[in-house]
This record gives structure tokens, sequence and C-alpha cells, in this order.
């Protein structure tokens, strides 16, 4: 009975290597699973969040306050329509007929009294005494300002008639057109043709169909960028739990460990490469009576710009002034080049070949480099430089918004923090929780033979 149990014992002993190699399989599976799932997330989720970038540049470039309240043949169309349709639909009322008789009257009896003080006046010359005796004599003043009521009827009368109303209304259109033609400030063709490509772009014809479209698609994609973004998040989640459960599998940690870092990669490759701050302020309603009319502009985007990390970074570069170029080149190094030589350095430590293993300098890559790691300074700084132009640019726009009857300006911030730099924030933290575990490996097996 005691060898049968012997037996038993040596032949479990046998059997249980062969399975802890099939569960690190099937765990090593399951984590290429995930991290396949994950890159896939990522990379749509960067198209996405680039899609959108190009999308809201054309929709500001389509409504640039250039285009718009600062165009002169713009103001020109707008004004120019409502003085058209207040003079084609000019039309006096019964009260404005008698105000004009009134002031036609007015007019005549000056001008009858004028005359007669030009005939009495004191006269020098015979035939000018003769004129004046004949003038006293034959012209009774008082009946012709008893006619004047009735000369001043027909003038309103002839002067308001349709035919009249018709060759004023010829008259004043051709002004109009005359004043417009000289007004300009060769806009109008730049904008037609910025409209023009852009509409053609989105299969468009007018202004109200491209809102709609725009629309439509920014609210698209940003349900699937939210959805790509919990996917990725998830694969990682699910990552980190697998560390938790198999912790004591010392067979496992290398692998774990390696995939784990590629995860770190995806996030970080996404977050730096991906849109992470928006600034857009624009003047929402601009309202300004005339004519009894509102001359109307909406949507006139003053300042529109979305950036990456990278993109931060490339436009320093390119600039002309050699701090900034300095400035582009550390942040360069700081946040890109050096979080990922700490990536590759942990997967060499760890996975500590025997020509890498012992190597100081990749202990010190992935060990001691940590404190010019600038990644976690990186987030504050956009944050903080969020929090500041935010407020700069709400104190600004908030004096230019107007509430009277004449004119009426409100202006609306749409300035935000993009989903791209949350994932650079999971990023850091991520990469504080692989520091932790690559301290715990290290101390659980000691330096490489």
């Amino acid at each position: 009975m005691s060898e049968l149990q012997k037996d038993n014992t040596s032949s479990h002993n046998q059997v249980k290597p062969g399975r802890s190699r099939s569960a690190s399989f099937i765990l090593i599976a399951a984590l290429s699973l995930l991290l396949v799932v994950a890159a896939y997330c990522g990379y749509r989720f960067r198209t996405l969040a680039y899609e959108q970038k190009h999308i809201k540049e054309d929709y500001s470039l389509s409504n640039n306050i250039t285009f718009g309240i600062f165009s002169v043949d713009r103001w020109g169309d707008k004004i120019s329509a409502v003085v058209d349709r207040r003079v084609k639909g000019f039309k006096l009322t019964k009260s404005q007929k008698a105000d004009m008789q009134q002031e036609v009257e007015k007019q005549l009896h000056g001008m009858v009294n004028k005359a007669v003080a030009e005939f009495t006046r004191p006269q020098k010359g015979l035939g000018a005494k003769l004129k004046k005796l004949a003038f006293n004599t034959f012209v009774d003043v008082k009946e012709i300002h008893a006619l004047v009521p009735s000369f001043s009827r027909t003038i309103v009368t002839k002067v308001t008639s349709p035919k009249s109303l018709k060759k004023l209304k010829s008259v004043a259109v051709g002004k109009l057109d005359e004043l417009e033609a000289q007004t300009y400030d060769l806009s109008d063709q730049t904008i037609s043709s910025v409209e023009h490509s852009i509409y053609q772009k989105y299969k468009v014809n007018n202004a109200t169909a491209f809102d709609k479209v725009v629309n439509s698609k920014l609210k698209q994609i940003k349900g699937l960028s939210y959805q790509y973004a919990i996917g990725m998040t998830a694969c990682i989640v699910i990552a980190l739990l697998l560390w938790l459960i198999l912790r004591k599998r010392v067979d496992s940690e290398v692998a774990l460990f390696v995939i784990s870092l590629l995860f770190a990669f995806i996030l970080l490759a996404v977050g730096v490469s991906s849109p992470i701050i928006e600034v857009d302020a624009r003047i929402s309603t601009l309202e300004f009576a005339l004519l009894g009319e509102k001359l109307v502009f909406t949507n006139q985007v003053l300042f529109f710009q979305s950036q990456s990390i990278l993109g931060i970074i490339g436009t320093l570069v390119e600039q002309p002034k050699p701090d900034a170029v300095l400035v582009g080149i550390l942040l360069m190094l700081f946040v890109v080049i050096l979080p990922l030589l700490r990536l590759i350095a942990r997967g060499l430590q760890v996975s500590c070949t025997k020509i890498l293993g012992d190597s100081k300098f990749i202990r010190f890559l992935a060990f001691d480099l940590g404190k010019w790691d600038m990644a976690d300074v990186m987030v504050v700084g956009i944050a903080m430089t969020y929090i500041g132009l935010n407020g700069i640019l709400k104190s600004q726009l908030s004096g230019l918004n107007i509430d009277t009857e004449a004119l009426k300006v409100v202006t609306v911030n749409n300035s935000a923090l993009q989903l791209g730099f949350f994932i650079f924030v999971a990023y850091v933290a991520y990469n504080i929780i692989l520091s932790s575990i690559l301290k715990r490996i290290d101390e659980q097996n000691g330096p490489c033979n």
C-alpha cells in the first residue's frame, strides 16, 4: 500500500509540470490577444482623433472671422440684402401720407410767403413799382394759401402712385448697387473658393448642410473614441488583474512583465501622438440692428488649434528662435525618447539574458533613469497650461460680450483637454505600477548569473 501511494505521488509530480506549462501558454496566449485588441483600439482611437481634428480645422476655416465679421464683402452682402428688402417692400401708410402732405403744405406756404415778400418789398425803378402795383391789385395772397392743401394732395397722390414708387425704388436700388460695387475688400473670391473646396470635400452645397454633416460626424467620432479608449483601458486593467492573481507564479513573471511593457508602449505611443488639448474661441452670435432688421453672424471662429505632444514639439523645433528649438529638443528627449528607452531596458532587465542581464548600463536605464523621465512633469505642465489658458480666454472673451438694442455679441470658449491627454495620464500611472512590479521581481530574483 505504501509503494502504491509513492507511485501515485510520483505520477502526480510528473503531470504537474506539464499542466504548469499548459497554463503558462494559455496565459500568454490570452495576454497576447488582449495586447492585439489594445493595439487595435489604440490605432483606431488615434485615427479618429486626427479625423476629428481635421473636421474641426475645416469648420474653423469655413467659419473663420476673417471671412465673416472682418470681411467687408460679407457686411456689404448682408446690408444690401436688408436695404434691398426694405426698398422693394416700401409702402406708405395713411398716417405717413398725411404727415407727408403736412410737410408739403408747409413747404408750399413757405414758397408763397417768399414770393409775396419778393414782390411787395420796396421798389426803386418805375417798372418794378408797376409790377408791385399789379401784384397788389390782381393777386389775392389768402386765396393762394387756400389752394395750397389742394396742391399738396395732388403732389402726394402723384408721388405715392405705384408708377412713381416703382421709379423711386429703381433709382434707390441702382444707387445701392453702385455703392456696393465701390465698397469691397476682394475677399469674396477667396471665400467662394474656400467654401467650394470644403463643401465639395463633404459633398454639400450650402452652409446649413455643411453644419449638419459636421455635427453628425463629430458626434459619431466622439462616441467611437470613447468606446476605443475604454476598450484599450479595459485590456490593461485585465492584464493588471492577472498580475494580482498570478503574482506568486514565478515561472510566468517574465512573460507577464514583457507583455505588460508592450501595453505601456501602446499607451505611450497613443498618448504622445494624439491631440491632448484643443483651444477653440469663437463669437457664437453677433446681431446688428439695421432698418428694423437684424444682421446676424453665427459661429465666427476667432482661434482654433488642436495639438498633440509630438505636434507641440514639432512646432517648437520649426521656430526660428534657438530657445524654442532647444525646448522642443528637450521635450522630445525627456518625454518621448527616455520613456521609450526605459521600457526597452526594463524588458532586457527582466528577461535577464546571459549577455545583457548583469549590464550596469541596462540597470541604470531600467532603475536610475526614472528621475530624468519627465512624463509625469509633462502631465502637470499640460494641466496647468490648460487652466491658465482657459482662464485668460474666458476673461478676454467676456470683455467682448455686448447686449444693447443696436448690437448683441455672445462669445463662447470651447477649449478643452482631449482624450489623448487622459491616455497619456494613464501611461504615467501605469508606468508607476510597472516600476513597482520591476522592483519586486528584481528583489526576488537577485542579480543574474
